[in-house]
């Protein structure tokens, strides 16, 4: 088992997630790079291993029951623990759309990557840390699922980001009385594939409330929704 605390993210290959790996690694973590795409996975994770950061990548498509098993059983076998998950890997499908006129396939296909593959891969994991009485899983939300200040357009996004949400409360809830810390991040618009170039915020201004909320100390609040390290409303 390794002395030093292991992290791993989901869509690790590129953007917020691939900068997350990056930032964690120099925070002293070992990082486990997870990717669909098993040449853009290593390719992503040779990259930061230049830099002289502790990588590995370990292929993981969250819609697959069999990846996910595999990722798990390597978890169990390899290192005996995961100490950090962070749910970065999503989609965005539909355009700035009405709900009138929404796509009802591009729904269930948003719901079922930015939901369901987090859900499932938390019903892993979860037992793992609880077994260990250590976790730090963050989900990568976003304010587009912000109840407070929902508005229109990107239907099955806002959709899927409210509902994973509700499930980030729903398992903090659940692994009360274990030093295990749930929540979920709002990166705020971030410059990447998904972002787009005209976004606001750099990759790593994006990363950092996810990286800071890793090593929280015992004690910390679980099931809550950040941004730039401050809990805002649902």
């Amino acid at each position: 088992m390794t002395e030093k605390k292991l992290a791993a993210v989901t869509g690790g290959s590129r953007g917020i997630g691939f900068q997350i790996c990056r930032d964690l690694a120099k925070e002293g973590f070992e990082v486990i790079l997870t990717a669909r795409n098993t040449k853009k996975g290593l390719d992503a994770a040779e990259k930061l291993k230049d830099e002289g950061l502790d990588l590995k990548f370990c292929q993981l498509d969250i819609l697959d029951s069999d990846s996910i098993e595999n990722f798990y059983q390597t978890m169990v076998n390899d290192f005996g623990k995961l100490d950090v998950l962070i749910n970065n890997a999503a989609i965005l499908l539909e355009p700035i759309n009405s709900g009138l006129s929404a796509d009802l396939q591009e729904i269930k296909d948003t719901i079922k990557t930015n939901v369901y593959g987090a859900v499932v891969l938390c019903q892993k994991i979860i037992p793992l840390m609880i077994k260990n009485n250590y976790g730090r899983i963050v989900n990568l939300s976003s304010g587009l699922g912000q109840l407070k200040d929902m508005g229109s357009g990107y239907f099955a996004y806002r959709l899927s980001k409210t509902a994973l949400n509700a499930a980030t409360k729903i398992f903090a809830a659940e692994t009360s009385g274990y030093d295990i810390q749930i929540n979920c991040v709002d990166p705020g618009w971030v410059k990447t594939d998904m972002g787009g170039s005209g976004a606001s915020l750099t990759p790593e201004e994006g990363a950092d409330t996810s990286v800071w909320l890793s090593s929280r100390p015992k004690g910390e609040p679980s099931g809550k929704f950040y941004k730039n390290r401050k809990i805002i409303d649902w």
